[in-house]
């Protein structure tokens, strides 16, 4: 299962930075697409719907079908 987390917002990404968790690997979108994040999840980064990844990823000008790219771990 997939999740999705928002960071907090920046002066870089005032919309914060759209994050996927999956089967325990932690993701950033990217401009070249998913980027795996070495690590823990970051601390303040909220947990998001579904819902409002599609929000995140329109009003960001990014493709909605990346949500259903995320690596899995093989």
């Amino acid at each position: 299962m997939t999740r999705f987390l928002r960071t907090e917002q920046t002066m870089a990404f005032p919309h914060g930075r759209l994050i996927a968790t999956r089967e325990g690997a932690t993701y950033v979108l990217a401009p070249d697409g998913w980027d795996h994040l070495a690590g823990p999840r970051p601390r303040h980064a909220m947990f998001v719907s579904r819902e409002e990844a599609e929000d995140w990823c329109e009003r960001e000008g990014w493709d909605l079908h990346l949500l259903d790219q995320v690596p899995v771990i093989s």
